[in-house]
C-alpha cells in the first residue's frame, strides 16, 4: 500500500523506514531536503513539493501529515485541497488540538475529502518498538487503512485502535500525555528525595533498575529513565528547564471544563512551567512574606 508522508523529521523519517520494512512505499516531502534525500536512500521516494506528492501516488490517496499542530496543520491542508480527488484521505499524525482536528474533519467533508486523527505515541523509538496509535474518524475509512497500522503497530492486533469520531483519536492522545506529565513528575520527585538522603548513599541507576523488574512501579518510562541515568547519573550538564508541548495543558483545560478533579496532572504542568523561570519571583515573594511576619531569614546573592 502507498501512502503520501508530508514530515521527514525524527518521527516522520522513522515511521517512514518502518513502512517500508512492512513492504509499504512511502511518498515523502519535506523542506528539509537532506530528510528527503535519505528517504529516497533508503527505498522510498522522496519529492520536492506537494504537486510531486500527490501525482506520485496512485488511486485513491491517502497522505499523512506529520507537521507541527496549529496553522502549519491548517496551511498544508488548505495547499492540499485543490490537488485531491473526492475521497482522498488526509491523516493528521501530529499532536493537533481535538477541537481543531473536529472543525477540520467538518471542513473537509463539505469538500469532499476524508479526515482521520491519528494520536501517535512513540517517539523515537517507534521504529523499534512500533507507535501506539488512537484513532478518530469515520469506521470505514479508518478500516481501509488497517494495513498502515497494523504495520507502524507494535503488533498487528496490538497498540492500535479506532476510539471514535473525528477528534477522538486526539482527544486519547491528549490525555494520555496529560497522565504521561504526572508519572514523569512522580518519578523525578521520588528520586529526588533519594539523591537527597545522604545518609544511605544510595545508587540511583542501580534502584532504577530494581525497580524494572517485579515492581509495581515498573513501566517504558521507567526503562527510558534507567538507561539515562546510567549515562548521567548526576545529571551534569543539564538545565532544569522542561518544554511541554501544549497536551498537558489542554487536559487540565478539559478537566476543569467537565467538573474533573484532575490534580496531579495539574500539578505537573505547573512544575513544567515554574521550571522555565530563572530566579524566580514567586519564590522570591514567599521568602520576602516570610520574613516580613515572622522574621524569617532571607537569603541574597
Amino acid at each position: 500500500m502507498q501512502l503520501g508522508l508530508i514530515g521527514l523529521g525524527k518521527m516522520g523519517g522513522n515511521m517512514a523506514e518502518r513502512l517500508r520494512l512492512g513492504g509499504h512505499q512511502v511518498v515523502g516531502f519535506d523542506f528539509n531536503q537532506e530528510a528527503v534525500a535519505r528517504l529516497t536512500g533508503s527505498g522510498n521516494v522522496g519529492v520536492s513539493s506537494l504537486e510531486d506528492l500527490v501525482q506520485n501516488l496512485k488511486g485513491r490517496r491517502a497522505i499523512w501529515i506529520m507537521v507541527p499542530q496549529g496553522k502549519p496543520v491548517d496551511d498544508t491542508i488548505a495547499q492540499l485541497e485543490p490537488l485531491l480527488n473526492p475521497g482522498d484521505i488526509l491523516i493528521d499524525g501530529g499532536n493537533s488540538y481535538y477541537k481543531d482536528s473536529v472543525r477540520r474533519a467538518q471542513e473537509i467533508a463539505a469538500k469532499g475529502f476524508k479526515f482521520v486523527d491519528v494520536g501517535t505515541s512513540g517517539g523515537v523509538w517507534g521504529l523499534k518498538e512500533g507507535y501506539s496509535m488512537m484513532i478518530g474518524g469515520e469506521k470505514d475509512v479508518v478500516e481501509s487503512l488497517r494495513p498502515i497500522f497494523e504495520t507502524l503497530a507494535p503488533a498487528k492486533n496490538q497498540g492500535w485502535g479506532h476510539v471514535g469520531p473525528a477528534g477522538a483519536g486526539h482527544f486519547v492522545k491528549m490525555v494520555h500525555n496529560g497522565i504521561e506529565y504526572g508519572m514523569m513528575q512522580a518519578y523525578a520527585e521520588g528520586f529526588t528525595v533519594m539523591e537527597k538522603k545522604e545518609q544511605f548513599d544510595l545508587d540511583l541507576p542501580q534502584i532504577a533498575n530494581i525497580w524494572r523488574y517485579g515492581s509495581v512501579v515498573r513501566s517504558w518510562l521507567l526503562d527510558l529513565t534507567a538507561d539515562a541515568l546510567a549515562g548521567n547519573p548526576t545529571l551534569d550538564g543539564l538545565q532544569a528547564y522542561v518544554a511541554d508541548s501544549g497536551e498537558g495543558r489542554w487536559t487540565v483545560f478539559e478537566a476543569f471544563d467537565l467538573n474533573v478533579s484532575a490534580p496531579v496532572i495539574t500539578e505537573s504542568v505547573i512544575r513544567r512551567i515554574r521550571s522555565r523561570e530563572e530566579n524566580n519571583f514567586t519564590d522570591r515573594m514567599l521568602a520576602i512574606m516570610r520574613n516580613e511576619f515572622g522574621g524569617h531569614g532571607v537569603k541574597k546573592e
